[in-house]
């Protein structure tokens, strides 16, 4: 897991060719003007998919996890909470697609917004979508990347 602001990104770069071609997306096109939905950046390797979100209490669900992507994370508006658990616990759905839930408690907690990214990558648990009391909605960006060889 990275967390950091966008103006340190380029510092993740030579970590692996598609996260290479993500930041050099984000470091180069305006977000916000990105269309609801998925933009295709490198086909099934890298793609955005931007969404207006409710946040939920962080009682109310559980880390995801997935096994061919990571997630980076940023919110266009507002600024959710997050969580990243660091120990497994029990499926509590069955996995499909390409995320799984778990029932682990998250050590780690955070906020986006504000310029803020989280980048989550592959099977570590984490929990985005966390509602905070001054923000309980987002419009966010969700880069795909497909790391499976990490």
């Amino acid at each position: 897991m990275i967390c950091d602001t966008l103006a340190h990104l380029g510092r993740y770069k030579g970590l692996h060719k598609n996260l290479d071609t993500a930041i050099d997306y984000l470091l180069s096109h305006d977000l916000s003007q990105l269309p609801l939905g998925r933009t295709e950046v490198e086909g099934e390797e890298v793609f955005i998919n931007v969404m207006e979100a409710q946040l939920k209490p962080a009682e109310d669900s559980c880390p995801e996890y997935h096994r061919r992507y990571a997630d980076l994370q940023l919110d266009l508006t507002g600024g959710e909470g997050w969580g990243y658990a660091t120990d497994p616990g029990a499926e509590t759905k069955p996995f499909t697609g390409d995320i799984g839930f778990q029932d682990a408690p998250c050590v780690v907690n955070g906020t986006m917004g504000g310029g803020r990214f989280v980048l989550f990558f592959p099977l570590e648990l984490h929990k985005p979508g966390v509602a905070r009391p001054e923000c309980t909605s987002v419009r966010k960006a969700i880069v795909k990347i497909r790391m499976e060889d990490f």
